[in-house]
């Protein structure tokens, strides 16, 4: 709601808009003044100012302001005359108002009368008293000035105002008490905050309309820039090149990005944003002033700002950059609606663009690494050592890592691919990843991506299986790495962009992986004694029995001085392999066991001969598979299952 008082009294529209320089030099920018005849003027203006209410006026003026000239007193030279009374203030206020009145209508009386000379002298000796206390309320008042309170104080005056600037068409000043009232219900610094924002304002009018608008805003631009290049300067942010950010380590420039976090926080939440609240209020008068103060206040701090980002893009691309980069490209997303509201006026769009600009490169640069982590995965060296008894290589690790973080950002992702176009050999198979009912779905790009990455490492990993020697290895190797990427997934916010019907998918390959291990690794053991098992009609001879019991000893500690080494990390997968290793196994066994032990002969060192375990021990020896064992238990162990520790703590229980 626009506020009574100087602005109705200095832009009066019953009156000629009259523009009076600071030498008392008039123009008419109305078209009525223009058409109105010299003998009519001056008859109406006497009606307005007869003599004696001209002196009357004139004469106040001058005592008032001729009071707090420095120049002439040494009172006025070290008291504020702000500071020392409000309402005092405020009349000064008004006495120069009526002044500028006074000088418009002289101006066209006769522009070389000793009252419009005595008038312009006044005038400059009240300019430069409004000057030094524009100037003393800036510098004084720094700390209720700082962007944090005069944010917050905009807030409370929305329900709270300050009179301090309010005057009323008739001269009516406000109070010293009505001021107290009015701010009781704010804090002591919001009140000092709104208090010297209203003051700021009216003597800020009060010298644009008397013509000292350079001199007004060369104060303000000259304090209010020094507290937000310190800001700037104080949260870490500092001029660099390219070639200093490319020189410096990567961990000193990730401690900068850091700061720059930290600083587009604060500086989007109070600084820019208090210094944007304090420029419309204090200049609310020119939309001009304005705009340029906060634009030459602001631009080469926020310039400096947004344009870090677009520098660390352009640095060496590796994938350890990627977070913090999109660390950057999230601040400046998430503050874009701020960044458009406070930079909002034309000449400030070069901040806007740069800000622009920023995101740009920073989503370049994601691409970019993207691109290159599917270039890294695809070289890794075939030649590397595999991971010892089957289990999750190293490159499993690595990869799933880095996508699951990747996935945090899935937001900010979506947004970066959201034009992003498949290249002429990008090739998902359906039976992988079925993109066909993924129109609908949010992040349709990004989903494709990380899948393709995940089909690359898969296929990587078919290559590393042929490493080991023992087939039955190869495919324990390639469900333990599965098993880790499905964990990952479904751990992770991946579970999102790929969906559950791909992790039940991957689950039962991971099944087939196991079931074929299964079947090479310990098939030979099965197979032998589900034949004998299912020849239930021919009687066996002891004979035939002891050879059974050989064949299955041999059989069985040779799967097992095989498989001793292997790894299942993943503990749900490892129980289901044990489950059905000893469903096929032992259950087996144990049958046979039971039908033939006493053929072998009636002596227990006979039987013991041939029958060297006792189904228990059996699923004893499965029960300790999977864990692995260190090179040098591996190097020590004999070939049969007795020597191993749990089996000797066992055989004595």
């Amino acid at each position: 709601m626009p506020r009574k008082g100087m602005r109705s009294i200095c832009f009066n529209p019953k009156t000629p808009s009259l523009s009076i320089s600071r030498y008392g030099t008039a123009t008419s920018s109305s078209p009525s003044s223009q058409r109105t005849t010299p003998a009519s003027t001056p008859t109406r203006r006497q009606s307005l100012f007869p003599d004696s209410m001209m002196d009357q006026m004139i004469e106040s003026a001058a005592v008032l302001i001729m009071k707090w000239d420095p120049e002439s007193s040494s009172y006025a030279k070290v008291t504020s005359l702000f500071y020392e009374s409000k309402v005092e203030a405020q009349q000064f206020i008004h006495c120069v108002n009526d002044l500028q009145k006074a000088m418009h209508f002289l101006v066209t009386e006769d522009s070389s009368s000793e009252k419009l000379i005595l008038c312009q002298s006044l005038m400059q000796v009240a300019m430069k008293r409004l000057q030094k206390e524009f100037y003393q309320i800036l510098s004084m008042n720094r700390a209720y000035l700082d962007p944090e309170s005069v944010s917050t104080t905009r807030s409370s005056r929305a329900s709270t105002r300050s009179s301090t600037s309010d005057y009323d068409d008739d001269g009516g000043a406000t109070t010293d008490d009505e001021i107290r009232v009015a701010s009781d219900s704010i804090s002591e610094v919001e009140q000092v905050s709104s208090v010297a924002m209203d003051e700021l304002k009216s003597i800020a009018e009060c010298m644009i309309s008397a013509g000292y608008a350079k001199e007004c805003i060369s104060i303000y631009k000259v304090i209010r820039k020094s507290i937000i290049d310190e800001g700037i300067y104080r949260m870490g942010v500092e001029k660099l090149s390219s070639s200093q950010i490319n020189k410096t380590d990567w961990d000193v420039i990730e401690m900068r990005i850091k700061n720059w976090l930290d600083a587009v926080k604060i500086s989007m939440r109070t600084l820019f944003n208090g210094e944007r609240i304090l420029c419309d209020h204090v200049f609310s008068a020119s939309d001009s002033i304005r705009e340029s103060c906060f634009l030459d206040i602001s631009k080469e701090g926020a310039l400096l700002l947004f344009g870090f980002p677009e520098l660390v893009a352009k640095s060496k691309k590796t994938p350890e950059k990627m977070f913090r980069i999109l660390d950057m490209y999230n601040s400046i997303f998430e503050n874009w609606p701020e960044i458009e509201a406070i930079f909002s006026y034309e000449s400030t769009a070069v901040v806007r663009t740069q800000a622009f600009n920023s995101l740009v490169k920073l989503a370049e640069f994601v691409q970019a690494v993207l691109s290159d982590f599917e270039s890294t995965i695809q070289k890794d060296s075939s030649k590397s050592v595999p991971a010892q008894g089957g289990g999750v290589h190293r490159l499993t690790i690595y990869v799933m890592n880095y996508l699951s973080l990747l996935a945090d950002y899935s937001n900010i992702l979506i947004d970066i691919f959201r034009d992003w176009t498949r290249p002429t050999n990008f090739s998902i198979p359906e039976s992988f990843f079925d993109s066909s009912d993924s129109e609908d779905s949010p992040a349709p790009a990004m989903s494709l991506r990380v899948a393709w990455l995940i089909l690359v490492l898969l296929c990587k990993l078919d290559g590393k299986a042929k490493q080991y020697n023992d087939v039955s290895l190869r495919y324990l190797f390639l469900a333990n790495n599965l098993q880790h990427v499905i964990v990952k997934v479904r751990t992770s916010n991946l579970q999102y962009l790929l969906g559950e019907e791909w992790a039940s998918k991957q689950e039962t390959i991971v099944k087939q992986f196991a079931e074929t291990y299964e079947e090479l690794g310990w098939g030979h053991v099965i197979t032998a004694l589900k034949e004998t098992n299912n020849n239930q009609t021919a009687v066996m001879t002891p004979g035939e029995a002891k050879t059974v019991f050989r064949n299955f000893n041999s059989s069985f500690e040779e799967a097992y001085r095989k498989q001793r080494a292997s790894v299942v990390p993943n503990q749900k997968l490892r129980d289901e392999i044990k489950v059905s290793l000893a469903r096929k196994v032992v259950s087996s066994y144990k049958e046979f066991y039971e039908t033939h032990r006493s053929r072998v002969g009636n002596e227990e060192n006979e039987i013991r001969c041939y029958v060297k375990y006792t189904p228990e021990d059996v699923a004893n020896y499965l029960s300790d598979l999977f864990f692995g064992v260190s090179e040098s238990e591996s190097s020590s162990a004999s070939s049969s299952p007795s020597s191993s520790p749990r089996w000797r703590h066992w055989r004595i229980l």
